[in-house]
């Protein structure tokens, strides 16, 4: 790691107190039930948890980043485990771990803070570092591989679904022009080509914010792993059990919202003559509004600004493997 982690701000869990009241865990048997982290990151959302949870209770973390498992082992509890696997690997993991149903999976999406602040991770725009942006470092390409061997319609199409970047077009060929002088290997060297291929400026916006974070979705294929996730999670879940999810842009809050949606929705046509308690039960209840951090939340940690959580509750109802596959890694963009 290129800095000591005392240089970096402290990180801290975004609507921490809204998702641990969310999962309900100090409802009677609730206390000593089985809850998943499904993405560790620093352990916020873990140590309240663990804090909530009662003495025969048990926490079983996911992160895919080795350093946040690293992290993780400083734990010392023995109702508590951490596995290195991508949230898509929920349902193995449970698996190996005995865990047959669960109370509660708390998903807390997207790149967290010590990956964005530390330069030789790649994520940000705003310090030099090599372009890998993989949370992951030991699986799959990074973005300056990525790079190096799409097609400017590959870039363009991602940086535009990925990004909404509505200057993908500019910024495609202006890549694809840049790396025939040389290669693109470092994020100062991508934020430049971009800077200047984008013309107009959004206020309080880099013009790289967008292109950064369509190669960091598209590397580490976040889109599609939350689509894995989701139906994974909602077969675990026992009756009553509670699937809190914190989403930070509008890509993956959208594949959340329309998730819930299908998976608490009778979906029978509206003019059919029965009563609506005779109608078969969903197998989600979703529970409140979406719920976003407040203002004091965001001005301790601006990161908060998007977030929205999402939640919902198992029903009793019997399970129809046919929800499993209510929706499709790329329903996003519908």
């Amino acid at each position: 790691m290129s800095e000591s982690s005392s240089s970096r701000p402290a990180h801290r869990a975004v609507l921490l107190e809204e998702a641990i009241a969310a999962l309900a865990i100090g409802q009677g048997a609730r206390r000593d039930g089985v809850y998943v982290d499904a993405t560790f990151g620093r352990g916020g959302h873990s140590r309240a948890i663990l804090a909530a949870l009662g003495p025969a209770g048990r926490l079983i973390a996911l992160d895919r980043d080795p350093e946040a498992v690293a992290a993780a082992r400083a734990i010392d509890d023995p109702r508590f485990s951490i596995t290195h696997a991508p949230f898509s690997e929920l349902a193995r993991v449970l698996d190996a771990q005995g865990a047959a149903s669960v109370q509660g999976v708390l998903a807390d999406l997207g790149v967290s803070s010590p990956q964005i602040d530390d330069p030789a991770r790649g994520f940000s725009f705003r310090a030099p570092g090599p372009l890998d942006m993989r949370m992951d470092p030991g699986r799959g390409p990074s973005a300056a591989d990525w790079l190096a061997t799409a097609t400017e319609q590959q870039m363009r199409e991602a940086i535009g679904d990925y990004g909404e970047e509505r200057f993908a077009k500019q910024v495609a060929k202006a890549i694809v022009a840049a790396r025939a002088r040389e290669p693109i290997r470092r994020t100062e060297q991508l934020a430049a080509v971009v800077a200047a291929a984008v013309r107009t400026r959004e206020v309080g916006q880099d013009p790289a914010t967008r292109t950064f974070q369509a190669l960091r979705i598209l590397v580490n294929r976040e889109l599609e792993e939350v689509a894995l996730m989701l139906p994974q999670a909602l077969a675990r879940l026992a009756a009553g059990g509670r699937l809190a999810v914190i989403s930070f842009h509008s890509l993956e809050d959208r594949l959340v919202k329309r998730f819930l949606k299908a998976c608490s929705s009778d979906r029978l046509p509206r003019d059919l003559p029965i009563r609506a308690r005779d109608l078969p039960q969903a197998p989600l209840r979703i529970v409140g509004k979406a719920r976003r951090a407040s203002a004091a939340e965001v001005a301790a940690n601006p990161r908060a600004r998007s977030a929205t959580l999402r939640v919902a509750e198992r029903s009793e109802a019997a399970l129809d493997p046919a929800v499993l596959n209510r929706i499709e890694p790329d329903a996003w963009r519908s």
